[in-house]
C-alpha cells in the first residue's frame, strides 16, 4: 500500500490516541468523516493498522520489575527455534521476544511483580523449555523512554 500524506497524518493521530472518534480524527486531518473512515478501514484492511489497544500502567498493576533476559539455546536448528518461540509465546509475563544476532539467541523482556515472581518465572516456566543452555538476566533500574508510536515520514 502506498501511503500518502493524509494516510500518514491519520496514522500519526491514531498512534497518539486510538480512541479518537472518526469525526474528531477527520477534523484533525482535514477530511470529512466519510472519506476519513474509508481511509482508516483501508489502512486496517491492508494490515498497516494491526489493532487498537489500551496502554496500561505496569506499576498500577503491581508489575514493578522490568527484566531483560538473554537466552542461548543448545542448538539453533529450525525445530529448536520454532519450539522455543511457541513455548515462550504462552507466557503472559513475556512482553517482547526477539531472535537476536550476536552473543544471545533470544532477548526477552518480562514484566513481573518482584524478585520472587521472577524466580518462579525462571524456574517454573523458562527453565523447563527444552533446549535452553544459558539464561542471563538484566534488571532495568529506570525506564528512560518508552513509546509505542512508530516514526512516520511526516512533512510538518
Amino acid at each position: 500500500m502506498n501511503l500518502d500524506t493524509t494516510d500518514l497524518r491519520i496514522l500519526d493521530e491514531l498512534q497518539q490516541n486510538s480512541a479518537l472518534t472518526n469525526v474528531e480524527l477527520a477534523r484533525r486531518v482535514h477530511l470529512s468523516p466519510s472519506p476519513c473512515l474509508a481511509r482508516v478501514k483501508a489502512l486496517a484492511s491492508a494490515g498497516v493498522i494491526r489493532r487498537y489497544v489500551a496502554l496500561v500502567s505496569a506499576s498500577a498493576l503491581g508489575l514493578g520489575l522490568n527484566v531483560f533476559i538473554s537466552i542461548n539455546l543448545k542448538y539453533q536448528s529450525k525445530d529448536s527455534l520454532t519450539e522455543f518461540e511457541r513455548r515462550i509465546a504462552e507466557y503472559d509475563e513475556v512482553m517482547e521476544c526477539y531472535l537476536m544476532t550476536g552473543d544471545s539467541d533470544y532477548l526477552i523482556r518480562v514484566a513481573v511483580a518482584d524478585m520472587a515472581a521472577l524466580e518462579r518465572f525462571i524456574l517454573e516456566q523458562l527453565t523447563p523449555i527444552p533446549g535452553i543452555e544459558k539464561i542471563r538476566s538484566s534488571f532495568a533500574l529506570k525506564q528512560v523512554r518508552y513509546k509505542t508510536a512508530l516514526p512516520l515520514p511526516l512533512q510538518r
